[in-house]
Order: C-alpha cells, then sequence, then structure tokens
C-alpha cells in the first residue's frame, strides 16, 4: 500500500510538472510593427517570419501584426517592389512585442530614390521634371575598380574614352560629345574641369562615392559653362550615415593593388568621414611587344574628410577636404626616371597634385532656405612627353548663393547667384606676353558672374511645367544667355512622359585642352573674337514601371538631338609659327535614342541594360564629317543572381560598341574605323554574417586587344622619318580607343562595421 502510495504521487506529480511545461511552452505572443521609406510609410507590402513560413502585409498605414506566435527567435524578412529586401533576427520574450519603426531602402533604379541634380533641390526620381538616373556603390560593386572614372564602364550613354596610348589620359563622353563638353560634379561643386580632366577624373576614388547623378542633355542654366553634352554629380557619402569603419582591398593578376580604408566619427551634433585610397601599379606589361608600355605605371594616393554640423531646424552646414596626388609614366619599357625630359629613351612622365575644398552653410534666416555653397580647387601638374616639358597651374574659386522658396501651391521657386573665378598658368607661349619689346608670364586670370531663376509650377497634381533662364557675363566671351523648358506628364497608370528644351554653352580654355602641342615659339593668335560654344538640346523622355507576376519591370526611354554651333577649333597648318584659333563655320548634330530597362524578378535575379544608337557629324563648308569615338551603336549590361542561403552574388557586367571612326594620318596602314568589340567581366562575391565579403572574377573576360595604338614606336623622336618611310608616317599615339589591358583575374576583400 505504502508503494502505492509513492508511485501515485510520483506520477502526479509528474503530470503536474509536464502541465506546467506544457503551458510555458504554448505561451504565444502578438508582434506588431510599421514598415516606411524615406517618403512615408508603405502600404500592402509583404512580411514572413522564418523559419515558421508565417506571413503578412501591412494595412494602409504601413502597420502588420502577427498572433500566436511562439516565444523564440525567428528571421523577419520584409520584400516590396521597388525596395531592397529587408531581413532582421528578432527575439520574441513578451506576450506583446512591439518592434522598432522599419525604413526600407529604394531598390537600385526606383522611382522612389532621392536625387538633387536636376533641379538642385531633393526630390525623387519620379517627381522631377528633368530626366536623371542614379548609380549606387552597389551596382559600382559588381564590376570593383579603383576609381570612378573606370567604374562609368557600365552605363549605358556614358563612354570612358582612352585618348592616349601612352599616358592613358581619358575622358568621358555622353550621348557621343567629347569630354570636354561634359561637366563632373563635386558634390554639385564644379571643380573636375579644364586642366584637372586631363589627369584628375582618374583620382575619384569609389570609396567616397554614396552616389551618380547622370543628366544627358545640355543643363547649363543651372549649372553654367561646360554642362553641354550633360554633366555627371557625384554625391560624396555623408558622416551621419557612412558606417562605422570600412575597408576594401583588391587586387589583380596585372599586379595591381588598390586599398580604400573610410572611418566615421560622431560627436554630439558633428560627424565628421574620413577617408583614404591607395592604387599602386609598378609593374610593365608589352603584350603586342611594340616595345612601350601597354599601360600607364601609376602611383596614387588620396584623403577625403568631411564634416557635418546638425544644426536647429535641419539647417545644412558642412565642409570637404580632399587632397589627391599621383606618379604616372609611360613610354618606351627601358625608360628610368633619369630619362625623364630627355630625348634618351622615350617616356611621358606626369606628377600631379590636386587640392580641393568644398562645403555649404545654410543661412540662419527664419522661415527661409538660404544656401551658400562654395568650392576652391587647386591643381599643380609637373609633366613631361618625351623631351617637351610641361608645367602648369590651375586655381578655381567658386561660390553659389541659392534662394529656395515655395509661394502658394503651385510655385517652387531658385534663385542663384554664382562668381566662378579661374587662375590658369602654364610655361608654353600660351601664357607668354606678345610684347617682343617686354617678354614676360602672363597667366590667363577669368571672372564668370551669374544669376539665374527657375520657377517649378503644378499645374495639376499630374502636370508640371520647369521654367528657367540664367546670364551669365564672362570676362572675354562677354554675356551669355541660356534658357530652359521642361514639361512632365504623369498619366493615370504611373507611365511618366518628359520634354525638355535647353541652350548649354562652354567657354574654352584653349590653352589646357591642347598643352601637349603648344611646342617651340609658336604664337598663339586668335582670328576674330572668340564666341562661347552653344548648344540647343531636345529630349523627350518615357519611364514607365511595370508590376508583373515575374517582377518589377523599369523602363526608360530617350529621344534626344543637339544642335551645336560656335565650336572653337585650333589651326596647326596654316602658319608653322602660329596656332590660330576661329569659331567652326558651320555646326555640329548629335541625335539618337536610348533605351534602358531593370528588371527584378521574384527569383533572386536582377538584370540592367540599355542600347544607344547614336548619329553624330559635323557640318562644314557645306562637306558633312563624321565625328571622332562616337560609336553608332552601343550598349551595356549587369546580369546578378543572389544564393541566398550561401550569400554567393554572381554579377556578369560588360558593354560593347560598333565600329567608330578613328584618328589616322595620310595613307595609314590601319584601319579608319574600329572593329565591334566587348569589354565583359565576371565576378562571384561570398557574403558573411560578420560584415566581411571576399570576392574575385574576370575582367575581359574575351581578352579583347586593340591593334596597333601607337604609329611607329620605334622611332618616338621621328629621328629616322626618311629611313623606310615612303608614307611619311610620324610617331603618333592618338589612335586608341581602348585600354590595352587583356584578360586578368582579380580578388578582393570587403569588411564593413556598420
Amino acid at each position: 500500500m505504502k508503494k502505492q502510495f509513492i508511485y501515485i504521487s510520483l506520477i502526479g506529480f509528474l503530470l503536474i510538472f509536464c502541465q506546467k511545461i506544457t503551458a510555458q511552452t504554448n505561451v504565444t505572443a502578438t508582434v506588431k510593427g510599421t514598415v516606411s521609406s524615406s517618403q512615408g510609410v508603405i502600404p500592402f507590402v509583404n512580411i514572413i517570419l522564418l523559419p515558421i513560413q508565417k506571413g503578412t502585409i501591412t494595412d494602409s498605414l504601413g502597420n502588420f501584426k502577427f498572433e500566436k506566435v511562439p516565444l523564440g527567435t525567428y528571421t523577419l524578412q520584409i520584400s516590396a517592389v521597388g525596395y531592397d529586401i529587408f531581413q532582421q533576427s528578432i527575439l520574441v520574450q513578451e506576450k506583446d512585442f512591439l518592434l522598432p519603426k522599419i525604413v526600407l531602402n529604394p531598390a537600385e533604379n526606383s522611382l522612389q530614390e532621392v536625387v538633387v541634380t536636376g533641379t538642385m533641390k531633393e526630390t525623387t526620381i519620379a517627381e522631377s521634371p528633368v530626366p536623371i538616373q542614379r548609380f549606387s556603390p552597389k551596382f559600382f560593386a559588381r564590376n570593383p575598380t579603383s576609381n570612378f572614372f573606370d567604374a562609368l564602364q557600365t552605363i549605358n550613354g556614358v563612354k570612358t574614352e582612352n585618348n592616349c596610348g601612352v599616358c592613358n589620359t581619358g575622358d568621358i563622353r555622353i550621348n557621343g560629345m567629347e569630354g570636354a563638353y561634359s561637366m563632373i560634379l563635386i558634390d554639385g561643386m564644379p571643380i573636375m574641369s579644364a586642366l584637372a580632366t586631363v589627369y584628375g577624373l582618374n583620382g575619384i576614388p569609389n570609396a567616397l562615392i554614396d552616389r551618380v547623378e547622370v543628366i544627358k542633355g545640355a543643363s547649363s542654366t543651372l549649372y553654367g559653362s561646360e554642362a553641354v553634352a550633360g554633366l555627371l554629380n557625384v554625391i560624396t557619402k555623408s558622416p551621419d550615415k557612412a558606417p562605422n569603419f570600412s575597408v576594401d582591398i583588391f587586387g589583380t593578376s596585372y599586379r595591381e593593388m588598390n586599398v580604400d580604408v573610410a572611418k566615421s566619427i560622431r560627436l554630439g551634433k558633428v560627424s565628421s568621414l574620413l577617408s583614404a585610397n591607395y592604387f599602386h601599379f609598378d609593374n610593365i606589361w608589352d603584350i603586342n611587344n611594340d616595345g612601350f608600355t601597354d599601360l600607364s605605371l601609376q602611383k596614387r594616393f588620396s584623403v577625403f574628410n568631411k564634416w557635418n554640423l546638425q544644426r536647429k531646424q535641419q539647417r545644412q552646414a558642412n565642409l570637404a577636404i580632399r587632397y589627391l596626388y599621383e606618379d604616372r609614366w609611360g613610354g618606351q619599357t627601358t625608360w628610368q626616371r633619369q630619362h625623364r625630359g630627355t630625348e634618351q629613351v622615350y617616356g611621358e612622365s606626369i606628377f600631379t597634385s590636386r587640392l580641393e575644398v568644398l562645403g555649404n552653410y545654410q543661412l540662419p534666416i527664419h522661415r527661409e532656405k538660404i544656401l551658400l555653397q562654395y568650392s576652391y580647387n587647386y591643381h599643380d601638374q609637373n609633366s613631361v612627353y618625351g623631351s617637351m616639358w610641361y608645367l602648369g597651374t590651375q586655381q578655381v574659386a567658386f561660390g553659389q548663393m541659392l534662394w529656395d522658396k515655395k509661394i502658394g501651391k503651385k510655385h517652387d521657386i531658385l534663385v542663384g547667384t554664382t562668381l566662378r573665378y579661374t587662375y590658369y598658368d602654364d610655361n608654353t607661349p600660351a601664357t607668354a606676353s606678345l610684347d617682343s619689346l617686354n617678354p614676360h608670364n602672363q597667366p590667363q586670370k577669368v571672372y564668370l558672374p551669374a544669376v539665374f531663376v527657375q520657377d517649378e509650377i503644378t499645374l495639376h497634381p499630374k502636370h508640371k511645367l520647369l521654367l528657367g533662364a540664367r546670364y551669365d557675363h564672362h570676362s572675354q566671351h562677354g554675356n551669355v544667355f541660356s534658357p530652359r523648358l521642361a514639361y512632365k506628364w504623369t498619366l493615370k497608370d504611373g507611365t511618366i512622359l518628359r520634354a525638355n528644351v535647353g541652350n548649354g554653352f562652354r567657354v574654352v580654355n584653349v590653352f589646357t585642352e591642347d598643352h601637349a602641342a603648344l611646342t617651340g615659339a609658336r604664337k598663339v593668335v586668335f582670328k576674330n573674337t572668340l564666341r562661347p560654344e552653344q548648344s540647343w538640346n531636345f529630349t523627350i523622355n518615357y519611364q514607365k514601371t511595370f508590376y508583373t507576376s515575374i517582377g518589377k519591370i523599369g523602363i526608360m526611354a530617350d529621344g534626344f538631338y543637339s544642335y551645336f554651333t560656335n565650336r572653337i577649333l585650333p589651326d596647326y597648318t596654316t602658319d608653322a609659327n602660329k596656332i590660330i584659333y576661329d569659331n567652326l563655320d558651320g555646326y555640329a548634330v548629335t541625335r539618337g535614342l536610348a533605351f534602358n530597362f531593370d528588371i527584378d524578378f521574384k527569383f533572386p535575379v536582377c538584370l540592367v541594360g540599355g542600347i544607344t544608337v547614336l548619329d553624330a557629324f559635323q557640318v562644314e563648308n557645306n562637306h558633312r564629317l563624321e565625328l571622332f569615338k562616337a560609336s553608332p551603336l552601343s550598349g551595356t549590361f549587369t546580369a546578378s543572381y543572389d544564393f541566398e542561403k550561401p550569400q554567393i552574388t554572381i554579377d556578369w557586367t560588360g558593354n560593347f560598341y560598333s565600329p567608330m571612326l578613328l584618328p589616322t594620318l595620310p595613307n595609314d596602314f590601319r584601319p579608319t574605323h574600329s572593329p565591334w568589340y566587348s569589354l565583359q567581366n565576371i565576378q562571384i562575391t561570398k557574403k558573411f554574417n560578420n560584415g566581411i565579403e571576399i570576392y574575385g572574377g574576370i575582367k575581359n573576360l574575351f581578352n579583347f586587344l586593340p591593334a596597333n595604338p601607337i604609329l611607329r614606336p620605334f622611332d618616338p623622336f621621328d629621328r629616322q622619318t626618311s629611313i623606310d618611310n615612303p608614307n611619311g608616317y610620324t610617331f603618333d599615339a592618338s589612335y586608341t580607343y581602348a585600354v590595352l589591358q587583356g584578360r586578368r583575374g582579380f580578388f578582393g576583400v570587403r569588411y564593413l562595421l556598420k
């Protein structure tokens, strides 16, 4: 009996214990939260709890709720069309579990992405009356490069052009027009111009880029001289939003090495971002065995520091400083430093030192938004081309005051005034006095003040009209007037139609653009009073996002037409003792169609690409001439596939170009046009949960190499022009159209601490 009592008591105790365990196990919770973006709450978003596969959607106010969720650890996954997928680990410990507000980031090429370049005001791509493209570091990371210039290879309608087969200088062409007609801004400041565009573009590291905004077409009404073909605005990272620490190191089988390091600091109302870049390439390659380096050797260092100050009422105040030093050379493979500037061995050696300061400050005026923007850059170039020395110095100071004012519900007005001062000096006859009795140095000093006004008129919620005008006064060219008109119509189904008409102008710095040709004792002569180069640009834009059963499809199509007058050309042949500058007696036309698309499938595949059809020519003395290096058909593509569980991404990127006219000499044995060619790359990236990424792949997958980029490389000083030279050839390195860099592997590591 006693034993039975013990057994019964034990069984009873176990039953009570099991009931308690069961009761604890059956405890559930209600999980609540809100999903939003920078533009407000996001309704009807798909949300799922993993691994239990419990799903729901947000209501019209962006709120969501899960009921009867067992206590434990889960992964919250949120997906919405037009936004990056959001994942977060959560630990549910309470019966009523409220999540912090969840903010989704717009996906690449989303119409909700914020832009500022089109109207100098913060808006979204969908709301902007000016068609604009926006590219994030994520886009550029699909084909890792050491600098901004090389990163542009996969943007449709934007071509990075190699102009010299020896020193590998380059420019950026928009819709086929030469690089001098494309404006490069940093944080809206025009500090990459004239002399800086020769060698400065390679010195913008990708580490400091938050995004790049691209406008195709004349934009001089807001940005003044040089914005003829279009502009690219490099928006640098904000210290407030930058990661706490990041590092990116990669190298190639060519023995190139690139290092990017960044650190952000937050001290109360002050935040700072310090980043540095180092690029090292010191290995001679000569694949075509012509005795010349295929790629210029480069050692480059830059440091960037940006400060933000948080002030009352969200007023802006920031300051950024960047310094760049580069040492590059290309030439005969036997060239050494002691040969610099001599005729013993041919080499082109360039030392570049560059300092940039830029910032803005919002004035503390009650109920008014008045912004002061400023920049200054100092560029020093010490270079030799064979035995010819070129020593150039340039300083550009820029100041701009903007008044942003809304009047009623219809008018959004921007009024601005600017002053740009350029100082330029070199060791050539270009900046020397022509007074034979009193020869002396005479640096160029140019003042360019301007005023402009813009009114963005909301005619109807679906209709916007943008009117703008700018007046510049150049100290040499006189007055320049630039009007602008843009119209945007949003249809009921979300289709956006835009029409733009604008005038672009360019005040030419003839000395900096042809510095390599300014040799000997030639005199610079202006045949007539030079008029600023001008263009009229017409653009029609169609933009639409489709939401289908396979995913989101975004389309942008442009028709463009630019009529260009007053082109300034140098004449080296009329008089051997002079360089004669005059305006072109004729006109130039650039016209075509551009089609861009991006497809975000519901399965983990993303496609981005575009095609541009171009007709570019100039007419002089009633003769139509094809423009150099303007490809009639070109395109770019990017394809990405994400493997979710192993966190591996495969990226395939590339571009292609149809034959383009190349500069050849009389009786040249080389073809007048380039062949069809394509540069393609593949990359595999592995992500880890601790913030580390490793990546690697192959560049120039099909090993395309341009043929004969240098004419008579065995006689760079033209000493043997009469020997075995019936056609009178001379040493020439301008035929190149693509970098002579073959197939190569690369490998890198990234680390990001948020």
